[in-house]
């Protein structure tokens, strides 16, 4: 058989061009081969754990290593592969499609005909769509490829169910500030791989404040140490050259951490506000930072829900029908509806009539007490015995009425006169209690 050509079936195939070991980041050359050296999520992996044990015995399945950025989930993929000595396939969701699976697919069964299993990682797995997921049922549920997916999203929410049935799902956690210390000083030590005997620590407070900034993530750590000695100007490095270095750095958007939340936050606030310009600059600033458009899409559902709502109907639609074409197109094209969704949100009368009334109601309901039953005319009469019970009795259809309405209680007995919505004085809604005026006194043209 012919060997394929993009992912030739060798022990570390990976799409894209690769780069010489001098000019690889730090925290690619200082990933461990071995579970010896790798530091952090010993819950899993610890010595004697069940999932190390399934590795180093080469009787693993199918995986989603599901945790926030830089706590080991690439570095884990690769070391099951390395220590079962199974063959190594590694995709980015973010820069591939079905072509580059069915060259995986490929690759693995050249592998198989040569008789060697393949680990296929696939790093963020929840930027795949539905299609694309698909795509590799028939050769996980075969065993062709063990596939091995990193997701710092909830897989109960980015993977198919079909998918993520056939995977055991591994929750890592971030690192603590003892590890985050470790990997740093391991780095930093380390001749052949990291920076041993080309840096100078002026004292292991400089550890100490990497790990606090980091908040976790190996990868931010070994970035800010490599950082810190290409700034480091005969010095050594510093705990006050650390601060410089993390404050220009902390400028960047991170999707796992708080300004996540913040980015999040001025988005939706902007919408609120009624400034198109605002809220295209937040989207796209966390579009560009490497933000899932879905997550985009569910903040636009909420706010033309919470804060347009019934003013402007149109922009829940619209905000829906976005989140769908995200969906199926993926980006680039999806930030395109997405755009056309976030100005009109933005530009849209608005109205929190709804999540005001909603929130009245549920008050009401937690602080009423024991259970209210609907009045006698409101209740179920269509089985046999409910009319015995007078279920239905005196009900008045409004449809049998003119301009289909008809004075009767539609609320429990003693709460004649609750009233949870009030509409607002905005848009389409604004007509609304007028309408309704018109229509209980009879005036409705």
């Amino acid at each position: 058989m012919e060997e394929p050509g993009l992912f030739g079936g060798g022990d570390e195939a990976e799409k894209g061009p690769t780069t010489s070991d001098g000019a690889r980041p730090l925290a690619d050359r200082m990933r461990p081969a071995s579970f010896d050296k790798f530091i952090g999520q010993t819950h899993v992996v610890g010595p004697g754990k069940p999932l190390r044990k399934l590795i180093e015995e080469d009787r693993f399945g199918s995986m989603i290593f599901w945790g926030p950025p830089g706590t080991g989930k690439t570095t884990l993929a690769r070391i099951s592969a390395n220590v079962s000595g199974r063959a190594f396939i590694r995709l980015s969701a973010v820069e591939t499609g079905v072509k580059e699976l069915k060259d995986a697919i490929a690759g693995a069964k050249y592998n198989a005909s040569n008789g060697k299993k393949t680990v296929l990682f696939i790093d963020e797995l929840h930027r795949y769509n539905k299609t694309q997921q698909d795509q590799l049922l028939p050769h996980v549920e075969t065993g062709l490829v063990t596939l091995v997916g990193a997701t710092t999203e909830n897989p109960s929410f980015g993977v198919i169910p079909a998918l993520r049935s056939r995977c055991t799902v591994v929750e890592l956690k971030p690192l603590s500030h003892d590890e985050i210390c470790a990997i740093v000083a391991q780095a930093a030590e380390d001749v052949k791989n990291g920076l041993g005997g080309k840096i100078q620590i002026a004292s292991n407070e400089v550890f100490t404040q990497i790990a606090l900034f980091a908040s976790g993530d190996a990868r931010v750590a070994l970035g800010l140490l490599e950082a810190c000695h290409q700034a480091d100007d005969g010095g050594g490095v510093t705990k006050e050259l650390v601060e410089k270095i993390s404050q220009k750095a902390s400028l960047l958007y991170d999707r796992a951490g708080q300004s996540h939340y913040d980015h999040a936050s001025a988005f939706q606030k902007s919408l609120r506000g009624s400034d198109p310009d605002a809220a295209i600059y937040w989207m796209a600033r966390m579009l560009e930072a490497g933000e899932d458009p879905r997550f985009i899409a569910r903040r636009l559902m909420v706010t033309a829900a919470e804060d347009v709502g019934n003013a402007d109907p149109t922009a829940f639609i619209l905000a829906v029908s976005a989140a769908n074409a995200v969906e199926k197109l993926g980006l680039p094209e999806g930030r395109i509806p997405l755009a056309q969704a976030v100005l009109y949100v933005a530009c849209a009368p608005k109205s929190n009539s709804a999540v005001v009334a909603v929130d009245a109601a549920l008050e009401y309901v937690r602080q009423s007490g024991g259970p209210q039953q609907p009045p006698a005319h409101l209740r179920d009469s269509s089985y046999s015995d409910a009319k015995k019970m007078g279920h239905g009795k005196g009900y008045k259809y409004p449809h049998d009425f003119p301009d289909h309405w008809v004075q009767q209680s539609y609320l429990p007995d003693g709460m004649e006169g609750i009233k949870f919505y009030t509409p607002s004085k905005n848009g389409r809604e604004a007509t609304f209690e007028q309408k309704l005026r018109e229509i209980k006194k009879g005036t409705k043209d």
